[in-house]
């Protein structure tokens, strides 16, 4: 508003309307400079009637525009304070620009350990301190949101620094006041610089105009690091709650809006260092370590040869033995904002894992001495949950394991004697017998670690689609006629077929390729494997053929052989020895595909994407934020331990050192973006299809994982659309966001970059592409990996039920007469034994297991909080409401579904109730829960 020409001839304050008739009011007068007073004034009653000017002549006769008043009525009014009680005007001043007071008051998170105002320690933390002590620890900048109306050009920033008021335990409080001109328009962005030299942890800046309790206040949630500014000059920028569309970017931001994203993105060269945010794209070159030693030279997967998802540059330098290959290192950078919080860090750290390795292994190997030695009888493994294994070096030695595992390490006897001694996994606490016996073996397809491997049988007869010139006979074992027998004769193999009565463990075409590789290494074996099931009537499946490969080799021909559930001695054992085999197929491939391939390692790339080409303020950034969390700090610890050349999954997964590279060829083959729907996975194998109606049927209905999973899956889709619908009006504002398209251009292009040309990549051109897509991220970051994660130590505690390796072949293999088959013969029970992994590699992987299937105290569950930004926007409030209402009720809907008799696959007598997908969870090994990202 421009100043008029001169003031006012009256020393009241006049309001004055365009009509209406008036009344007396009290007003109480802020202005920037001049003295509040108590004045008349006039005020229409009409809603249309808005004061055209409020002015007041103040104790030096100077004319003051101003910028707050507070009226009440005194008399002529109908009582109580007016509508218009708090207005805040733009201040101007006739001789000069007035001002309104600010105040920015920012939140800090205390450092791990502080104590009292001078708690740092070394030189930086005495600087630091100096720098409060100063009250220049923060240096802050306002962005106005609007342009220059005169030149277009950004207005000035309004600058000051922020001292520390508040230091505690929990954190610390930072204020600072800045005089803003009443011009300067709202607050679009706050530029930090840390005047400290050590970084920062920001939770949020709120901004209030004049600290009163009235005041209105704008806030910018932060949760980052704010590096210092001696690390690098760049200042940060953070944005208000209010999500924009970049076509609605307020004009002040809009170029700070790109350049926060550009230096996100970073120039792709030289070496990450801890405190940047730089995310960039590199290949899996960092498996192996071949500067220490060349046997753990693995090939680079990333590429033509070994297509594969991109991980996070860290920029280390190449090695020497071997420059495709990345050097290893005990840290690797992830962004900053994508490390572990202080709660999840004292559960699991970056080196929680590898720590616990370094301390379990060797106190094992001690304990154990044979590294090859299996079990002499299954009362040794009954020992492991409990007696425990005896662990040397006393209490002294062990404090570090008592911290990372303290659920596992308990005290035996005399204070100094300290074992490993292993919780009952769920499962044989309620049936001890279970995993023995073929029901449960099926049952477990279906609601068990890995029902994402099931599928339908579409056609007789089974056969291979590998080349015979190079790995053999094509055709299947498992004929008509053997099915037909072994189903009794209850229908023909053709009548099964076609009524859908058939389902398959197919690790035939996968594994076979590896087989005679796996073979050449020391203590494991492989075969190509078919598992073939029938549906019985009461709807549970029944197994009833399980036919085992090798391919043929320069020295030796094909070898196959179907094993089935016989009633002699011998039969017996050979079908648990086939079993045994089929599980560590089924291990392997849920641990190195359910679970790393489809959820860790196919999503980081959607992450990076992310965060290089959606702004923080974009609405779709924000709800996938959440759905990120921790996921890239999980990943860099997993490539040095778990997946790692001679870590976890080499040393205790049947493909050894080619596991990795079989999970390549397995994303080669068959990882599509469209297939990751949990709808269209189902549909894909088999297990479900379209109705009539649209709705899907399933092959089997009692399938707990997908009855369970559809209904998680429709919610947050329908959470998805109603959050969508909030910011895109129609499908071509979708089309033409610049950051949502470039961020789905560069995860297909870049983060997928194997697969970029394929036809059946997602058009982000329209709300239901873009919901879809969004769903199916969701899905796979939240039900999907919960699925496959939490129940490991349930199922897989207890070895047998789930053998990770197996180690010996099947006896048969070398012929009546041999060695092994006369051992076989003469103590079944130890060559079963014998297949299971060893001591060392159980204890091991137990281990591990323990600590991956615990949730975290800080989890965040799907539907239990919403984000600051979507509280802030009323309509996704109220979505996101809803489906925070529907995960209560899937609670419900899976504790019914639990206690229904007749769902015999996750009902009944020392049965585990399906509980994968239920919503919510206590902390620690729980068996159920479902965290809104892939956090462990």
């Amino acid at each position: 508003m421009a100043a008029p020409a001169r003031p006012p001839p009256s020393s009241a304050a006049l309001l004055s309307a365009n009509h209406g008739s008036a009344c007396r009011f009290t007003a109480t007068v802020s202005a920037s400079r001049a003295p509040a007073a108590a004045v008349n004034v006039v005020h229409s009653r009409r809603r249309s009637g808005t004061c055209a000017r409020r002015w007041i002549t103040g104790a030096r006769r100077r004319a003051t525009e101003l910028s707050r008043i507070r009226c009440s009525a005194v008399d002529g009014g109908r009582g109580g304070e007016a509508t218009s009680a708090l207005a805040a005007v733009t201040a101007v001043e006739q001789d000069h620009a007035a001002v309104i007071t600010m105040k920015a008051t920012v939140t800090a998170k205390a450092p791990a350990g502080a104590r009292g105002l001078l708690s740092h320690v070394g030189v930086d933390g005495v600087r630091d301190d100096i720098a409060d002590f100063t009250q220049r620890s923060l240096f802050l900048e306002l962005v106005s949101s609007e342009l220059e109306p005169k030149t277009g050009e950004e207005k000035s920033t309004i600058s000051g620094y922020a001292h520390v008021t508040r230091r505690d335990g929990a954190g610390a409080t930072y204020e600072a006041t800045f005089a803003v001109p009443a011009s300067f328009g709202p607050v679009g962005a706050v530029l930090v610089e840390n005047e400290h030299h050590r970084e920062m942890f920001l939770r949020d800046i709120v901004l209030t105009d004049g600290g009163s309790s009235s005041s209105s206040a704008a806030v910018f949630e932060c949760n980052s690091w704010v590096h210092s500014k001696f690390d690098d000059s760049r200042k940060r920028a953070f944005f208000p709650l209010k999500s924009y569309l970049p076509s609605r970017t307020p004009q002040g931001v809009a170029r700070l809006r790109n350049d926060e994203l550009a230096a996100v993105r970073g120039d792709g060269h030289g070496e990450r260092r801890s405190f940047e945010r730089v995310y960039d794209y590199d290949v899996y070159n960092d498996l192996g370590n071949p500067d220490a030693d060349p046997a753990t030279k693995r090939p680079v997967l990333g590429g033509k040869d070994h297509p594969y998802p991109r991980r996070c540059r860290t920029g280390r330098p190449r090695s020497k033995k071997d420059p495709s290959s990345e050097k290893r290192s005990s840290s690797v950078y992830v962004p900053r904002d994508e490390v572990f919080s202080e709660v999840k860090s004292a559960t699991f750290s970056a080196m929680t894992l590898r720590s616990a390795m370094h301390a379990v292994v060797p106190s094992i190997e001690t304990a154990l001495v044979d590294a090859a030695m299996g079990f002499p009888h299954f009362a040794a493994i009954d020992a492991l949950f409990d007696d425990g294994i005896k662990l040397p070096g006393g209490k002294n030695g062990l404090d570090r394991l008592l911290t990372l595992v303290p659920r596992l390490i308990k005290a035996a006897g005399e204070v100094s004697d300290f074992v490993l001694r292993f919780e009952t996994p769920e499962m044989i606490d309620r049936d001890k017998f279970a995993w023995f016996r073929d029901e449960e073996f099926a049952r477990q397809t279906l609601a068990g670690l890995n029902p994402l491997s099931i599928q339908l049988v579409t056609e007789l007869p089974i056969t291979s689609k590998l080349d015979e010139e190079i790995y053999g006979s094509p055709d299947s074992l498992i004929i008509k006629e053997l099915i037909e027998e072994r189903i009794n004769g209850a229908m023909t193999a053709q009548e099964a077929l076609e009524s859908k009565k058939l389902f398959m463990l197919d690790y035939h075409d996968l594994f076979l390729p590896y087989v005679n590789k796996v073979r050449e290494l020391d203590g494991t074996t492989l075969y190509g494997s078919r598992t073939l099931f029938f549906l019985t009537g009461d709807g549970t499946l029944n197994p009833i053929a399980i036919e085992l490969t090798r391919p043929k080799s320069p020295a030796r021909p094909q070898w196959r052989q179907v094993f089935t559930h016989r009633c002699d001695a011998t039969g017996s054992w050979l079908w648990k020895l086939a079993k045994a085999h089929v599980l560590a197929h089924d291990s392997g491939y849920h641990q190195l595909v359910s679970h790393w391939l489809r959820t860790h390692c196919c999503v980081e790339p959607y992450i990076i994407a992310a965060n290089r080409r959606l702004s923080r303020m974009h609405p779709v950034h924000r709800l996938l934020r959440p759905h990120f969390r921790y996921t890239m700090a999980i990943n860099a610890p997993a490539r040095g331990v778990l997946v790692s050349a001679g870590g976890i999954i080499e040393s205790s997964f049947s493909p050894g050192r080619y596991s990795m590279e079989l999970s390549s060829a397995v994303y080669d083959a068959l990882w599509r973006f469209d297939m990751e729907a949990l709808p269209a996975d189902l549909i894909r194998r088999g297990m479900a299809a379209e109705g009539d109606d649209g709705e899907l049927v399933l092959a089997i209905e009692d399938y707990p994982y997908a009855n369970d999973g559809l209904l998680v899956w429709e919610s947050i889709k329908e959470w998805a659309s109603d959050y969508v619908r909030c910011y895109y009006s129609s499908a071509e504002e979708i089309a033409g966001d610049e950051e949502l398209q470039g961020w789905w251009t560069e995860v297909r292009t870049k983060g997928h970059a194997d697969k970029k040309d394929e036809p059946w990549w997602p058009v982000l051109d329209s709300h239901q592409s873009l919901v879809q897509v969004l769903t199916t991220i969701m899905w796979v970051t939240s039900g999907h990996h919960a699925a496959v994660n939490f129940g490991q130590y349930h199922f897989a505690g207890y070895f047998p039920n789930r053998p990770t390796i197996a180690r010996r072949n099947m006896p048969v293999e070398e012929g009546v007469g041999g060695r092994e088959m006369e051992a076989f013969l003469a103590r079944p029970e130890e060559t079963l034994l014998g297949t299971f992994p060893s001591q060392i590699q159980a204890a091991v992987v137990m281990t591990v297991l323990d600590i991956l299937s615990a949730h975290s105290p800080d989890e965040e569950y799907m539907g239990a909080r919403a984000e600051a930004a979507w509280a802030a926007e009323p309509m996704a409030l109220a979505a996101f409401e809803r489906f925070s209402g529907r995960m209560k009720e899937i609670e419900g809907i899976v504790d019914e579904r639990n206690a229904r008799e007749e769902l015999r696959n996750r009902c009944g007598a020392g049965v585990v109730p399906y509980e994968l997908l239920k919503p919510f969870s206590g902390a620690g090994v729980t068996g159920r829960g479902i965290p809104n990202s892939i956090s462990i």
